[in-house]
């Protein structure tokens, strides 16, 4: 019988923090500004610069910590991980290996074969290394200091995630708890949020875990899949053909779907970490916590549980509405103003989806304004413009967040709701159609479908559907 193997998987996820200035100093953090332009003697790694630490990237660290059921370190320090890499213009970088932020906590999530948790060994606040952008037409490498010294959170679970889809599961969680507490964007195309996936497989019962390898470059949760099915077939094969797995760091490519080796990575490798002397340590009082914890918002769990409560709103839909901070934000905010929860939500569901899908963006990517929305729910609803009016102007306002009244008002698109002027319109589409009046009243029901969509044709749309078919019925006995 051949040998069953099982996957065993740890993450380190790297946040970039969404502080507007750096972790030690007052450079921008935007993303996308000139090569080292964001930069200044203390992020460049400067003789004689000294740090200051971001009060923020503190709070937002304790508030993740929070988040996820860690215990806050009381009293945390710094410390120096020494190596030399071309982006890392000081040749250490200041991070927490003695005494992280947090330590000890849990998420918890829920795949196809029900919940489980998943362990958080420790949180640690360090700065961002600097970038290597390679010139194969000139041959050398340039570097941008521009994200040296961005703060950054690293996330580091146990080995408790046996599958991709756990540690979909896993990213998905935490990426959304992060962007609730407004702590980062979490976009992994913009390499704010990175995973780095530590894998070995072991013999299904087997105690021991197996030799594990870390794979870099993973920039979308489909790339993390593929990764993770890849390498977890390369270890295997290895091992069924009697040979070992090395400890090393791997390099994923996703085009080619296949992995390449970095560099060995030993156990011992010693970064010569030592405290942080520029740096006093970071004392957390009891009154300082409390503040933390009271201004901890209400997180994805809690608002499903309330919006399928409090507004009646259907498992998928609260689903879809919580699934992203920008939607939750738009659904309670347009609810507010127009007290039509279900309305809003249908929108939201429905054409917004649409055109985001459209245009390729994400929920994030939405530019319009909850009153704007509010106000076209109050004018279809008061049946001042019809249903398909009500599309056509949802577009103008997703696209260039217009005001739907004024809008309306411009472009004279107010339902006609003139009981004589309809009436002298639909007589006109009688006449003109007796082969669909005979079929109407030889019981063909479709007929009156089209006699309705010729009267709309001629009255450009704005005509009343439910007054045009009133009318109709009643000429057509």
């Amino acid at each position: 019988m051949s040998k069953q193997y099982e996957t065993v998987i740890g993450l380190e996820v790297h946040v970039e923090l969404a502080t507007k200035t750096k972790i030690f100093c007052s450079c921008s953090t935007a993303f996308g500004g000139a090569p080292n332009t964001h930069t200044c003697p203390v992020c460049t790694g400067m003789p004689g610069s000294l740090p200051v630490l971001n009060k923020k990237v503190v709070e937002y660290a304790m508030a993740v910590g929070l988040a996820t059921n860690c215990t806050i370190t009381r009293h945390s320090k710094f410390d120096r991980k020494n190596y030399f890499y071309p982006d890392n213009p000081q040749n250490y970088q200041i991070s927490q290996l003695y005494a992280p932020i947090c330590r000890d906590g849990y998420v918890e999530i829920e795949t196809e074969t029900g919940s489980k948790k998943i362990g958080i060994h420790e949180i640690h606040m360090e700065e961002d290394a600097g970038k290597l952008i390679h010139d194969e037409w000139e041959d050398c490498s340039l570097v941008d200091y521009n994200r040296s010294g961005v703060p950054l959170i690293e996330i580091v679970s146990e080995p408790d995630m046996r599958s991709a889809e756990e540690v979909i599961a896993y990213l998905d969680k935490l990426r959304l708890i992060i962007q609730y507490l407004g702590a980062s964007d979490c976009k992994l195309q913009e390499g704010s949020m990175r995973a780095d996936v530590n894998l070995s497989v072991r013999e299904v019962g087997a105690k021991e875990f197996g030799t594990r390898t870390e794979m870099k470059n993973l920039n979308s949760f489909k790339a993390i899949g593929r990764a993770i099915e890849g390498e977890r077939q390369r270890q295997i094969e290895l091992l069924k053909e009697g040979r070992q797995v090395i400890q090393e760091t791997r390099r994923w490519d996703d085009n080619k779907e296949s992995s390449h080796a970095m560099r060995s990575k030993e156990d011992a490798q010693d970064y010569r970490y030592f405290p942080e002397p520029d740096l006093v340590p970071i004392d957390i009082s009891e009154e300082w916590l409390e503040e933390i914890k009271a201004c901890q918002p209400e997180l994805r769990t809690e608002k499903l549980k309330r919006y399928k409560e409090e507004f009646e709103i259907p498992e998928y839909d609260a689903q879809i509405l919580t699934g992203s901070k920008q939607m939750a934000d738009m659904f309670e905010a347009a609810t507010a103003i127009c007290k039509k929860p279900k309305k809003v939500s249908n929108w939201l569901m429905v054409e917004t989806m649409r055109l985001l899908k459209e245009a390729g963006q994400e929920p994030e990517d939405m530019r319009f304004s909850p009153e704007h929305l509010a106000k076209l729910i109050e004018l279809a609803d008061a049946g001042t413009i019809n249903s398909s009016v009500a599309k056509e102007v949802f577009e103008h306002i997703f696209h260039e967040d217009v005001d739907p009244e004024k809008y309306v008002e411009e472009k004279g698109l107010k339902t006609v709701n003139d009981e004589g002027a309809l009436r002298e319109t639909i007589e006109r589409i009688v006449a003109a159609n007796p082969q669909s009046v005979a079929d109407y009243k030889g019981g063909k029901e479709k007929a009156l479908g089209f006699l309705v969509g010729q009267t709309m044709k001629e009255m450009k749309g704005k005509a009343n559907p439910g007054k045009v078919n009133e009318i109709l019925k009643e000429l057509l006995k």
